[in-house]
């Protein structure tokens, strides 16, 4: 099976080099669930800013409540020196796999960074191989890098902004509230109406549901 590569992914490698002072942090959303695309978020940060973000309450968005999700958003947008989201979709998913896709994900994330990074920090243990430059892998990054945790932060509210609107077209599988994750009450939805072309079937195939 072909999967895409860097080179096709980029248009055009026109990134500077960023001060290998600076922390870039990238971490995923939504790789576990069984409806909706996957999202990857890269946040740069300053030392400067990386400490007071983290005075700030920023954490592993898995720790941390919607409301304060959403009260750290612009603070993360306003003290980062840059910031790149990228998703893949549903289809892209069942067709390379949720790895292959993840990384797509990623590297969209980082080529809307103004500048290259000299080295990236991943969250999780396995390394991004569609990166070509250094990076490093954190497990629990989120729990550890200051940069990461607030990658994690933008990825889960963009992520869920998506999910809250895809409510309003997907009516009855309660995405507003399970987010896209293979609840018990989203199984019960799926067995009452069936799938939409937004059910990951690859995933859904592994559960013998359809």
């Amino acid at each position: 099976m072909k999967t895409p590569t860097l080179q096709e992914e980029k248009e055009e490698d026109h990134l500077q080099l960023m001060n290998d002072s600076i922390e870039v942090g990238i971490d995923e959303v939504g790789r576990g669930c069984i409806f909706g695309p996957v999202f990857s978020s890269v946040v740069v940060l300053t030392l400067e800013n990386n400490h007071l973000l983290k005075r700030l309450g920023v954490d592993d968005s898995k720790k941390l409540s919607a409301k304060k999700r959403g009260l750290l958003l612009p603070k993360i947008l306003e003290l980062s020196t840059d910031w790149g989201i990228g998703q893949s979709s549903v289809q892209e998913i069942d067709k390379y796999g949720i790895r292959h896709a993840t990384e797509l994900s990623m590297i969209r994330a980082i080529y809307k960074l103004k500048l290259r990074p000299l080295k990236i920090y991943v969250d999780g243990s396995l390394p991004l191989s569609l990166w070509q430059g250094k990076q490093e892998n954190l497990i629990k990054g989120d729990s550890k890098m200051t940069a990461i945790a607030a990658a994690s932060i933008l990825a889960k509210v963009k992520r869920d902004l998506l999910m809250n609107r895809l409510e309003e077209k997907y009516k009855g599988y309660t995405i507003f509230k399970n987010k896209g994750y293979g609840t018990s009450d989203h199984f019960l939805s799926i067995n009452h109406l069936g799938i939409t072309n937004m059910h990951r079937k690859s995933f859904i195939k592994k559960l013998n549901l359809i």
